[in-house]
């Protein structure tokens, strides 16, 4: 069992690579602005969303905000089901890439009521300060240096804040950054789902997939994670209609277990 940031499941991280250094996400009164670090660009596709469900495990598991890496980097890519390859396109330098640029970014959490007058913001680094002593070229190798990330107050407060039970097998064995993002959003969606809820296509986009142009294309995308999710989540009650998703209730993938 692991966990994924509550907030960070309500609106998502950009599925391919974005030309702007920030994005806006919107689900509801919600909006969640990504800005990438100055001198880098936005994280963006499947590695930073492990990413994202290993730091939020150790959060939550640890309490505390500075999280040991591993004393390698191939026990540290173990622990995220990769296998370290180098070369220009190998796993090492696309897993070190995204992570600075995880690590990085600036998130703010907007929630904007208008007809109430109510408007609420907070925003933070993700990391405080991170260090990386592995060497990619050895991957094997064990290092003196401890490689460690500390998230920041704010950052660290939101990923322990009702965490969404996951199953970090599932994660693994997704293939597409959408096939991730629909099932930690069903397993949340289903934890408090009690009556069935039809979501449009617009909501869908907005929420799951902005950077989409083409509304076919994001359809199609999303078809086709919920087919590998599904055969992941099978007791997951969700099926096409006319306008978008339906939703009956359904058991959350990972239940929580009352501790007496």
């Amino acid at each position: 069992m692991g966990f994924i940031a509550r907030l960070l499941v309500q609106t998502t991280l950009p599925h391919s690579r974005q030309r702007s250094k920030t994005i806006v996400r919107t689900n509801g009164a919600l909006q969640v602005s990504i800005s990438a670090h100055p001198l880098l660009e936005l994280p963006y596709g499947r590695y930073p969303r492990l990413l994202m469900a290993w730091v939020t495990t150790e959060a939550v598991r640890t309490r505390e905000p500075v999280l040991q890496l591993g004393p390698s980097l191939s026990s540290f890519m173990a622990q995220l089901g990769l296998l370290p390859r180098g070369g220009r396109t190998g796993s090492i330098g696309r897993l070190r890439d995204q992570m600075q640029r995880l690590f990085g970014a600036t998130i703010a959490f907007t929630w904007d009521r208008r007809a109430a007058g109510e408007w609420h913001d907070r925003g933070f680094r993700v990391s405080r300060e991170t260090h990386m002593w592995w060497n990619p070229l050895r991957p094997e190798q064990t290092v003196s240096w401890r490689s460690t990330v500390s998230l920041s107050p704010g950052f660290f407060e939101a990923v322990c804040e009702r965490p969404v039970p996951i199953d970090l097998r599932v994660l693994k064995l997704l293939r597409s950054p959408m096939g991730i993002d629909l099932y930690c959003w069903l397993t949340y969606r289903n934890s408090y789902l009690r009556r069935p809820t039809r979501v449009p296509w617009a909501a869908l986009a907005a929420q799951l997939g902005a950077e989409y142009s083409d509304r076919k294309n994001f359809k199609r995308k999303l078809l086709g994670a919920m087919r590998q999710v599904l055969v992941l989540y099978p007791a997951a009650r969700v099926s096409q209609v006319r306008g978008g998703i339906l939703l009956k209730p359904s058991p959350s993938h990972v239940r929580r277990r009352l501790e007496s």
